[in-house]
Formats: C-alpha cells, structure tokens, sequence
C-alpha cells in the first residue's frame, strides 16, 4: 500500500519493527517514530464490507473475523490484527475506527478544540499516541517550530481573557480545563506531513515525565464519500 522513499524530517525517526517503534526513546527532536512498512493487501475491501450509517464505528476483532473476504482482503484483516494484539501485548488500548466524519466545534468557537484542529494530546502519567491509517485520508503532523499555541496568539489570548472575565485569576486553569492550551495555530508557509497509509505510528504526548515536545498532530477532512479506517490508542 505504501511505497517509495520517505522523505527525512528532523522530528521523525523510522523504524523498521514493532520491538523498534516501542523500545526507542524519544529524544531531542524525535518526537515521532515511525515503523515504516510496504504492505501489499486490500483494506478498501474490508471498508467495502461494513455499512457504516453513524459517523463513527468502533470495530471488533468478532466483527472483522466475520466478514467474508478475498486472499488479499484477509491479508489487510491480518495486517489489522496482528497490529492490535501487538499492542494489546505492549499495554495498549488500540480502538480500530472507521470514520465518515468526526463531530465539528462552533466554527465561531474561539478555539476550535476538535480533532481537524492541530493539537497535542496529554496526560498525567507517562504514555505514548499510536496511530495508522489504513484507508482514507491519512492523519498530519506538524514540526513543532512550524506551530503556535494558540493561548499565546496575543488576539487569541484577549478573546478568551473576555470570554472569561477579564481576570487572571484562574485564566490558566481554565485554558487548561477547556483544553484550548493543546491546541496549535500553523505558522505561515508551515508543512503538515503525511502520516500516510499502512504505517504504524508513535506519537510523543504531553506528560510530566517527557524529555521532548508533544508531537502536534491533527485528523484530515476527509475525502468526499470515502471513510477513514484508523487505528488509535
């Protein structure tokens, strides 16, 4: 499914296993790794099999093992499950979605705080993003130098300051609470990267432990009429 040379960013570092992508710390600038993988199956047949009438369907391992499915349909099904119990073994709590479309902020909202928007993810213990796309759209990430938190966008930051009352007392803790402080506005000429199709991803995330920046990330619009078959955790 992926093919090609991959072009080289300072924050992203390949890999070429799944004992690769979970053992190698982040550090420096590497807040992104990457098992990159040239997979020759067919996952727009397993889309092809689910009917999907809500915008968001979380898929088991029972539902993907019922479906009937061609030589290279089973190889996409395998690829897909081998993925979730590696990481089910590693810890994980992967969710595999297929995806018409994600809910929409307010587009008045001051900050728009849903996922098309580029943010970080955070939490209070140690943990990491794991992320593939394996049909559609595929997810972005943006260079960490290429971004803003828009909290410190000076015509952002005085909207919000209105919107809370004008008072510093408690303003941070309310960015934080609202999670307006995960999310990023690109710099001009900034350039999102491709997380592309098929390759199995390893995301830094804001926790108290980390030694690098959270890697800023955001879900695609999607292309018309097609939905997005992602695994996450």
């Amino acid at each position: 499914m992926t093919k090609g040379k991959h072009a080289m960013h300072q924050n992203i570092l390949y890999v070429s296993n799944f004992h690769e992508l979970v053992a190698t710390p982040f550090h420096g600038e590497i807040n992104a790794i990457c098992w990159r993988r040239d997979l020759e199956c067919d996952f727009a047949e397993i889309v092809g099999k689910i009917d999907l009438v809500e915008n968001i369907i979380e898929l088991d391992e029972e539902a993907l093992l019922k479906l009937d499915l061609s030589d290279q349909g089973q190889l996409a099904r395998e690829v897909i499950l081998q993925d979730l119990h590696l990481l089910k073994a590693h810890g994980a709590l992967p969710s595999l979605n297929l995806i018409k479309c994600y809910e929409l902020d307010d587009a008045k909202a001051i900050v728009q705080t849903d996922v098309y928007s580029f943010h970080v993810d955070s939490s209070p213990i140690p943990t990491d993003t794991f992320l593939c796309t394996y049909y559609g759209a595929s997810s972005e990430i943006l260079p960490n130098e290429q971004a803003e938190q828009k909290v410190l966008i000076a015509s952002i930051r005085d909207e919000l300051k209105k919107q809370f009352g004008n008072s510093n007392d408690g303003f941070e803790l309310f960015l934080n609470e609202n999670c307006f402080d995960l999310h990023y506005q690109p710099k001009e000429n900034a350039s999102p990267i491709s997380l592309g199709v098929g390759l199995l991803w390893r995301l830094s995330t804001a926790h108290p432990e980390s030694e690098v920046l959270p890697c800023i990330h955001r879900a695609p619009k999607e292309k018309n009429g097609e939905p997005r078959l992602i695994m996450i955790c």
